[in-house]
């Protein structure tokens, strides 16, 4: 990797704790591909910065606005991949959720082409985001509201 493109990806971690989608965006390149594995409501692949951005509110919509990403490293390589070391943690009904991951990311042209999540432990991280679906879903049949 080279340090422009650590530099790039960091950046978009950055904006994204600010809550600085704009930012984001302009890291990621408009036909990004996002892959996250699993089972949950947030699993598969996402195309694009309508369909990325789809992830992040759905993200945020379960965990209540809780989700945060805390980076714990950065492995140097060569050629156009940046690794990032993480702890992801979100919260829903009382109940918390904190998972290591490896975020591997291919940068071409001074912009984010790929995106894939490795989970530390992806049988939890599917449960805790399906349990907030559930919760959320309850929720809007308790008012009536179309989920």
């Amino acid at each position: 990797m080279t340090q422009q493109n650590a530099d790039l990806i960091l950046r978009a971690y950055e904006a994204f704790g600010r809550g600085d989608l704009g930012t984001v965006f302009s890291v990621l390149s408009p036909g990004i591909t996002w892959h996250v594995p699993g089972r949950s409501p947030l699993s598969g692949d996402y195309t694009g910065h309508e369909q990325v951005g789809g992830f992040f509110a759905k993200t945020m919509e379960l965990s209540g606005g809780t989700f945060t990403i805390d980076i714990t490293g950065v492995l140097p390589g060569p050629g156009p991949v940046v690794v990032v070391l993480c702890n992801v943690s979100a919260e829903h009904d009382g109940q918390s959720c904190s998972s290591p991951e490896v975020q591997v990311w291919k940068v071409e042209g001074g912009q984010a082409v790929d995106f894939r999540e490795f989970q530390g432990d992806e049988h939890t991280e599917d449960g805790f985001w399906s349990a907030a679906a559930a919760s959320l879903a309850a929720a809007g049949a308790g008012t009536g509201a179309a989920g």
